[in-house]
């Protein structure tokens, strides 16, 4: 198994990727479109390994391995690997234009695979000479911990590239559910419908923010409750997979609740702006 990957993107979910790839021995080049954006994934996942150390889960010399199997380089520097793993922001155009620049700079074994959380694997391969090679690797914040990835096969993804996947996923840790390509997956077509609910319960005015959460955590056992949960994916990421969802399906049911749109117009996203529907 070819121990090179590239991980396209050096947000959280980039460097969390390249993370999880790294503690599983393999070397990974984290590249975005500067260096000094690469360097500051890896500088955020150092941070994050110490914090490790300091409660005892790791021993330092791990986490000294872990970095030192990440190195930060730009796209166009990118050395021949196995698979790419692309985690850029959701934007389709955006996301052809990388592959379509990877594909020039990579040979023709290197499988490719997107984090998309929602959009079609199949559209964003037909960007492709060789959409057989295109698949979906989706892993779940925060990638070090979730043990899920979404493996999603596209109309023209071969079975052995999708077998591939599925092993090397099992290889670093996770478990791989095998998807066939559906608007928001299997996860997020049944989660992010139940956060813009949330949203549109709160806006009602049926319950408090601090409320509703409480309410599913101990009614429906689930481990944080769905306005919290919509903070930490990001709330543009949740307005996102709604209107993939609904304009995939026609269906209005999956229609964003105007709460949602407003929060995500004034830039409370939740987490990562330190204020979402509730504040961090």
């Amino acid at each position: 198994m070819d121990k090179n990957v590239g991980v396209i993107g050096a947000g959280t979910m980039g460097w969390g990727i390249a993370q999880v790839f790294a503690a599983a021995g393999y070397h990974v080049d984290l590249c975005d479109i500067e260096l000094s954006f690469a360097e500051k994934g890896k500088e955020a996942m150092a941070v994050s390994l110490k914090k490790l150390v300091d409660r005892g889960k790791i021993a330092s010399d791990v986490a000294e391995e872990i970095l030192s199997n990440v190195t930060p380089c730009e796209i166009d520097s990118i050395s021949p690997c196995g698979l790419i793993v692309e985690a850029v922001f959701e934007d389709i155009t955006v996301k052809k234009a990388l592959f379509q620049k990877l594909e020039q700079l990579l040979p023709s074994h290197t499988v490719f695979a997107t984090n998309t959380s929602a959009l079609s694997i199949t559209e964003l391969a037909s960007c492709l000479h060789d959409p057989t090679r295109f698949v979906g690797m989706h892993f779940f914040n925060p990638a070090a911990i979730m043990k899920l990835v979404e493996v999603i096969s596209g109309a023209q993804t071969r079975a052995d590239v999708t077998d591939k996947v599925v092993a090397i996923a099992e290889d670093i840790g996770k478990v791989p559910v095998k998807v066939d390509e559906a608007a928001g997956f299997v996860v997020n077509r049944i989660l992010v419908p139940m956060i813009n609910e949330a949203a549109g319960v709160l806006a009602d005015g049926v319950s408090t923010a601090e409320e509703i959460d409480l309410a599913m955590k101990l009614g429906a056992n689930h481990p944080i409750g769905p306005l919290a949960l919509g903070d930490l994916i990001g709330l543009d990421v949740c307005l996102a997979i709604m209107e993939t969802l609904h304009s995939e399906s026609g269906d209005d049911k999956y229609r964003s609740h105007p709460l949602l749109k407003k929060m995500v117009r004034a830039k409370t996203l939740g987490r990562k702006t330190k204020k979402g529907f509730f504040e961090y």
